[in-house]
């Protein structure tokens, strides 16, 4: 169903910039829809364009009118639970980017073999992006570029691909998100070079003189409740057992209801997450199964520890990461966010949507939901996780 802030359901112009433009359509013609985005971003310099779109689309017949209106421009996206457009959240419609070739070189690759995306194929990736970054002569790679990963968000080889990439960007930052599909946990697909894909990756390295910054942040705080894992099919990212009894009786005597009222919205309030050092990563629950197993959204193994977490005030926290990163950057032009689909449905049973999205609008975020995060090759869930851009440094400093 089409979800359209009331105060912008006509406002389809573009967000223009010297550098970065962004518009979206709530069009549900594919090619109604890819015909408002042309008009809104089409001009002399464009040089790439990156794109989140609904799955209620006709996915071919997107692709096809993708490709007719950027003929001549590369196009890179993938499929979301959920959109962040210009004006806040947005269910049912299209968001798009596009890139200035005199402030941002852009390239983009496919990995279609998840599976046996080794550390040679990924040096090879690597070094095929940096160099064709390279030759458009925006500035020197090093110091001055940023990776995005958007994957197939029901793979199981996310976090083998992202640690293998992770190695060979090397000291190159790194975020991105997984594919969604309306929270329907069906089918996920990105999309390269005209087509849409599944059990794929793509890879978009951005090269730029502008100032960034690639963050990531949640509002969830630990409690002392501690779960083993003591029984789990790794491969299918399903724990059968914690603390030794059925996963979902004891994650329901955890949070205190009855286990036939484990749901999206319960995962999103108790979330559970393993300490690394002094941080906590959220290992987010996709289901219960019909055996009382749990599936997740990221990587379970035998003898993991698993921490009871709690929400603190989401849009408190929220404010605090963009304070800072203005503190650090100046205004941003553009924020890129990958905000995970179980943080809006916390805020949407919060009863605070409107505020968010008003947030949103005036940080100039643009992006999607979706179902896990990606950051600096760690594969995590129920996080914020972006990159800001900031506008260009004047020649006496910041």
């Amino acid at each position: 169903m089409l979800d359209i802030p009331t105060t912008k359901r006509v406002a389809l112009e573009p967000q223009t910039g010297e550098a970065l433009r962004t518009a979206c359509s709530y069009a549900s013609d594919p090619t109604h829809a890819a015909m408002e985005l042309a008009a809104s971003l089409r001009h002399a310099h464009l040089s790439a364009v990156l794109f989140f779109c609904s799955t209620e689309y006709p996915l071919e017949a997107l692709g096809e009118a993708l490709q007719n209106a950027f003929s001549d421009v590369p196009v890179s996206g993938c499929t979301t639970a959920g959109e962040i457009t210009p004006h806040g959240y947005s269910r049912g419609g299209i968001v798009a980017i596009g890139f200035d070739r005199r402030h941002c070189a852009v390239s983009q690759a496919l990995i279609d073999d998840l599976e046996h995306f080794d550390l040679i194929r990924a040096q090879r990736l690597t070094d095929t992006l940096l160099n064709d970054c390279r030759q458009q002569a925006v500035a020197p790679t090093g110091g001055h570029s940023f990776a995005l990963t958007l994957l197939d968000g029901l793979s199981s080889n996310e976090e083998q691909v992202l640690a293998t990439l992770d190695a060979a960007l090397g000291s190159i930052p790194s975020f991105g998100g997984s594919a969604g599909d309306d929270n329907r946990l069906a089918h996920t697909h990105v999309f390269h070079r005209g087509r849409f894909h599944d059990q794929a990756a793509v890879v978009v390295m951005i090269n730029t003189a502008l100032p960034f910054e690639v963050f990531s942040t949640h509002h969830l705080r630990p409690r002392h409740e501690k779960l083993v894992v003591t029984r789990a099919d790794c491969s299918q990212r399903t724990v059968c057992e914690l603390n030794a009894a059925p996963a979902a009786e004891e994650y329901a005597r955890l949070v205190g209801c009855d286990i036939r009222d484990l749901g999206e919205s319960v995962f999103a309030r108790h979330p559970l997450a393993v300490r690394i050092g002094d941080a906590y990563y959220v290992r987010s629950i996709q289901r219960v199964n019909p055996d009382d197993s749990l599936t997740f959204f990221c990587a379970v193994e035998n003898g993991i520890v698993l921490t009871a977490m709690q929400p603190a005030p989401l849009l408190d926290d929220l404010n605090a990461v963009f304070d800072g990163l203005t503190e650090r950057l100046g205004p941003p032009t553009l924020i890129i966010g990958c905000d995970c689909f179980l943080r809006r449905l916390e805020i949407e049973a919060l009863d605070e949507l409107a505020e968010a999205s008003q947030l949103l609008s005036r940080q100039k975020v643009v992006g999607f939901n979706t179902y896990g995060e990606q950051h600096h090759g760690m594969h995590i869930n129920q996080t914020f996780t972006g990159v800001a851009i900031g506008h260009p440094r004047s020649p006496g400093g910041v």
